[in-house]
């Protein structure tokens, strides 16, 4: 008789991007564990952004989770163990504060799953699992294996994909190079292509922190996956996460945008200088934040979309700042703006920064996690008080998505880009944002 493994994706609150399926995504990571569980289990995937949880009885437990969703994750695993059925969690919150997890779970594991996942199950097996389990990175080149996307709900309107991990970049506000390490990891060319034609979503998206990578190799290699997609007739509408730079090449645009490439997550993250030196941005730095509207405009040249990442809340922003922000994000041409307020994550030299400084907000752990979900200010910001940085958010979206300011936007968009495929994405990312904003705590602020 199989045993029954099961893996949950928690959803603490369901709210922001999670209120559309066309900005929702998969679990993979639960998925890659499933690949690897042996045979002789039975295993399901629990998954809160398609139903609310209902307890299933089951032999062994996984769960993963993030920040904002961890108090989420520790309930349902105490559900669990309450019934004397073992809890295993992973994701990158477990991972730097492996302390804090144990005590709501019977084993944690840290880092990367798949090299230690059999021990895991091994020592579950064996009635000796322990409280910590350390996943070494994992060499991608000469280790390839298939998630269990059939365990994945087909409600999903995305189909995702991993190429690579690690970023050598140390930005202040993420905790990808502490978790993930700063070495920058990639699948072999082949192997990315043979899973692609796998997945049978037409639309898909490239999972990476930055698919094009960092220097000249990498996006060599970027540019042999667009030309392989293309070489085997891969025809998929995708999307990446990159870096501002990406623009200055434009071989790997051309070639990305013949593979299918429909837009890009670009980290601009601000306008003003002295934020970008606090954010240790030095790609953007270099860059020049008055040439952003033309590397916007190389993106367009080849019918790629920008959905440009920003983030307020930083010192000494002020109303002047939030005008000037939202003048920058009609007239430089970006497409979509994901407006996020700065938010000190456990693992990142920002939190650890504000901690010491005694500038969080919010230090009742775990209960406060709940706060640190990119739209609540959990810190002190030097120059600006918390109503000013509400009020300054709501003044950024209000005018953006007002009536003919959106039109005027669209209208922009659909002619810069002259791609339908890429204008009705940019459009359904721009419904989704305005929703996401428009069911958040600060939107009906006084």
């Amino acid at each position: 008789m199989k045993r029954k493994l099961i893996l949950i994706n928690p959803v603490g609150q369901k709210s922001g991007l999670l209120l559309s399926k066309f900005s929702a995504y998969p679990p993979l990571s639960l998925a890659y564990v499933a690949a690897l569980t042996p045979d002789h289990w039975d295993i399901e995937i629990i998954d809160e952004n398609i139903a609310e949880f209902s307890y299933k009885d089951a032999d062994f437990v996984g769960i993963t989770s993030f920040t904002a969703n961890i108090n989420r994750a520790y309930e349902i695993a105490a559900i669990y163990r309450n019934k004397g059925i073992k809890v295993v969690l992973g994701g990158i919150h477990a991972s730097v504060l492996p302390d804090e997890a144990v005590n709501y779970v019977d084993a944690v594991v840290v880092g990367e799953a798949e090299l230690i996942w059999k021990k895991v199950i091994e020592d579950f097996e064996n009635n000796v699992l322990k409280q910590k389990y350390n996943g070494p990175a994992v060499p991608l080149r000469d280790y390839h294996i298939l998630p269990r996307r059939d365990l994945l709900s087909n409600k999903y309107f995305w189909g995702t994909i991993q190429t690579s991990r690690g970023c050598p970049f140390g930005c202040d506000f993420c905790s990808v190079s502490r978790y993930l390490g700063k070495d920058y990891r990639q699948k072999k060319t082949e192997d990315i292509l043979d899973e692609l034609e796998k997945i049978e979503n037409e639309y898909i998206i490239f999972l990476d922190d930055n698919l094009v990578g960092y220097g000249k190799s990498s996006e060599e290699n970027a540019i042999r996956l667009f030309k392989g997609m293309q070489k085997r007739n891969i025809k998929k509408k995708w999307c990446m996460q990159t870096s501002i730079n990406t623009g200055e090449n434009e071989e790997v645009l051309k070639y990305a945008a013949k593979s299918g490439c429909i837009y890009a997550l670009v980290g601009i993250e601000t306008i003003s200088k002295e934020s970008l030196k606090d954010m240790k941005k030095g790609i953007n730095l270099k860059i020049g934040i008055d040439n952003f509207k033309n590397i916007i405009g190389r993106f367009h040249k080849y019918g790629i979309g920008v959905l440009g990442a920003f983030i307020i809340g930083n010192d000494y922003e002020n109303m002047k700042y939030f005008e000037d922000l939202s003048d920058f994000i009609v007239r430089a041409g970006v497409d979509v703006a994901q407006i996020t307020i700065l938010t000190p994550l456990p693992g990142t030299s920002l939190f650890d920064r504000l901690q010491s400084e005694g500038r969080l907000k919010h230090t009742n752990f775990p209960d406060d996690w709940v706060k640190f979900r990119f739209s609540h200010l959990v810190h002190e910001p030097k120059g600006i008080n918390e109503k000013e940085i509400y009020n300054g958010n709501n003044y950024i979206k209000s005018r953006i998505y007002s009536p003919y300011i959106f039109l005027f936007r669209m209208i922009k968009s659909l002619f810069s880009l002259k791609r339908f495929h890429s204008f009705i994405a940019i459009y359904h990312l721009n419904k989704a944002f305005k929703k996401g904003w428009e069911n958040s705590h600060y939107y009906n602020m006084p």
